[in-house]
């Protein structure tokens, strides 16, 4: 399989990379500044992109089997500058996908999302929901919901809050809203959303991670 990963030269992203290449994929690893991806290896091939221009997007495109969307601001500021940092990358990259014929879509999002926001704890809700975080909340409510209509065959990935720890290759996976584990590794997110590119099954779901 052929995999375009939007967002890959830091975090969650350069992990998927890595994951991905791991597990047999050939991987287009896209973002700003590829170089900065510490990855060498005959099946990667790296592309400086802009996830907000859509003729960049677009133009890598072509030729991939499965998409994953990793992109996400530095800074907190970052969405204040770009109310609409992920809705917007996510619209070019559905347009792309339907012009090229690729139908598979994987998401980054969070936990606390939509639907999912009730099961929050009354902390997050409190101060990150509906506080600090308060933006990247909102344009992530967007972005599932343009996935969600898009007509491609997605999967939408909500993990508990994120931690750089190594990878336990074990975790929990639900679609139910129930108490989850507070935490869980980038690493094993980054595993979840390479095995969504490739799963049948997962395919129009929203799945909570824990770890």
């Amino acid at each position: 399989m052929k995999i375009l990963v939007l967002g890959a030269s830091h975090g969650t992203g350069a992990l998927c990379v890595k994951s991905a290449l791991a597990k047999g994929h050939s991987v287009t690893a896209f973002s700003r500044t590829p170089a900065k991806l510490d990855v060498t290896h005959p099946a990667l091939t790296k592309v400086a992109g802009d996830f907000h221009d859509a003729a960049s997007v677009r133009g890598a495109m072509a030729g991939h089997d499965a998409v994953i969307i990793c992109a996400s601001p530095n800074t907190l500021g970052g969405i204040k500058e770009k109310p609409d940092y992920f809705s917007r990358g996510t619209k070019y990259c559905i347009d792309a996908m339907k012009e090229h014929g690729v139908k598979r879509l994987v998401i980054l999002s969070a936990h606390g999302v939509a639907e999912s926001r009730p099961a929050a704890s009354w902390l997050q809700r409190t101060l990150l929901i509906g506080g600090l975080l308060k933006g990247f909340f909102r344009d992530h409510d967007v972005q599932e919901r343009m996935t969600r209509e898009s007509g491609l065959d997605f999967v939408i990935a909500r993990p508990m809050r994120l931690t750089n720890g190594k990878a336990k290759g074990k975790y929990v996976r639900t679609t139910e809203l129930i108490k989850m584990p507070a935490t869980i590794s980038r690493a094993d997110v980054a595993d979840f959303l390479v095995e969504a590119c490739e799963s049948a099954t997962l395919v129009g779901k929203r799945v909570h991670l824990g770890g």
